[in-house]
């Protein structure tokens, strides 16, 4: 893996790149796209990502590159997305979860090469890989603008399951990973738990089963009337002994345990590569308690200490991670949070954004895609 962070001077933009470029094998790519405030409207802010997105899908290294999916983390999503146009190169999603270095707008790029990449191939405007007889199925952004928060997580999952179903899928089978971004995370957050558990429970995702590694975090959705907004990745052509679930159990306990129903983190292993997929990850005890409560400082390191078990288990550490998003309840805690992993993490492409976790003693969450070499010949390269 190779880490490249690139200043553009002329847009006050700031490129985080981490690159994972095997040989005659798919490349990937996660970057993470910053702008300064500079004092401008979202507009011109705007207009500066995009350039250095451009400017980005320029470089000599990244020919023949295509995006998978994007994520805009925005100030204010309901005036600003009107403001974006239509995006047609990969499924996106835009979420309200302002950036912390105060602009108005970040992004978050998963690219790929050396893939058939079918951008906005069905009516949720999913994009589609295929390549070596895998489907990765990537579908971002869903909402849905009727009913409580229960109800809306309901309507989201059987139309996600409908999808699947078209590519001859199932949630059970083929859902890999899922986000899940609540309006007013507090207050909303027990009937998408309730709707999740009762439709999981359907499609026979109980505890003595397995669940889907998620994040389930505060976000607004760029609609007023959507109090859920769900994106997930699903993968077809795989044998089931290539995913395994991570559990760090000297750590953490089942989340089942206490009422949710996610996967801490899944495995997946290809012929040539493995990737960690660490689910929003927080400050909790193999208990399921909440660690050091109103320690901004502590909690960050216990997870640390959590996501650090996860990827053990899964024969990995930091230095394989690609990407990280950080998500902090309180604004006023970023510039310790920045200094802390900046010192740790300063090769990672990062984000900082204010999105509350689903435990108001939270105050801190994260979640990352790791990937790491591998020779598994029982398997088909990625």
């Amino acid at each position: 893996m190779q880490f490249k962070k690139i200043y553009l001077e002329n847009l006050g933009a700031t490129i985080e790149l981490m690159a994972y470029e095997p040989e005659g094998k798919t490349a990937e790519w996660h970057a993470m796209l910053h702008v300064e405030p500079r004092g401008e409207a979202f507009q011109g802010q705007f207009r500066r990502i995009c350039q250095a997105e451009a400017h980005l899908m320029g470089l000599a290294d990244m020919t023949g590159a295509k995006s998978v999916f994007k994520r805009y983390f925005l100030s204010d999503a309901t005036n600003q997305r009107p403001l974006m146009g239509l995006d047609d190169s990969c499924t996106v999603s835009y979420i309200q979860q302002p950036p912390l270095d105060n602009s108005k707008v970040a992004q978050w790029i998963y690219l790929q090469r050396g893939t058939e990449v079918i951008p906005i191939a069905d009516t949720l405007r999913s994009t589609i890989i295929r390549h070596n007889g895998y489907e990765h199925i990537w579908t971002m952004g869903m909402t849905t603008d009727e009913g409580s928060s229960y109800g809306q997580t309901e309507h989201l999952l059987v139309n996600y399951a409908k999808l699947l179903e078209d590519y001859d899928m199932t949630l059970e089978d083929n859902c890999i990973r899922t986000w899940f971004f609540v309006r007013d995370v507090d207050t909303q957050y027990k009937g998408l738990v309730v709707a999740r558990w009762e439709n999981f429970a359907g499609h026979g995702l109980v505890p003595e089963t397995h669940y889907i590694a998620s994040t389930g975090i505060g976000g607004n959705p760029a609609d007023p009337k959507a109090l859920i907004q769900l994106g997930c990745y699903a993968l077809k052509g795989f044998k089931p002994e290539q995913q395994r679930y991570l559990y760090a159990t000297t750590h953490l306990n089942r989340t089942s345990e206490y009422g949710v129903t996610f996967e801490r983190g899944t495995l997946l292993q290809f012929g040539d590569r493995n990737h960690a997929i660490i689910s929003g990850t927080a400050s909790i005890n193999m208990k399921g308690e909440v660690m050091y409560e109103g320690d901004i400082v502590k909690q960050t390191q216990r997870m640390w200490e959590n996501v650090g078990k996860l990827l053990e288990e899964a024969g990995m550490t930091m230095d394989n991670a690609a990407q990280i998003i950080v998500y902090l309840r309180d604004g006023s805690d970023f510039e310790t949070v920045r200094s802390m992993f900046q010192e740790k993490y300063p090769n990672i492409p990062t984000v900082f954004t204010l999105a509350p976790v689903c435990r108001p003693a939270w105050l801190i969450e994260m979640e990352c895609i790791a990937i790491q070499p591998a020779k598994n010949d029982s398997f088909k390269d990625f």
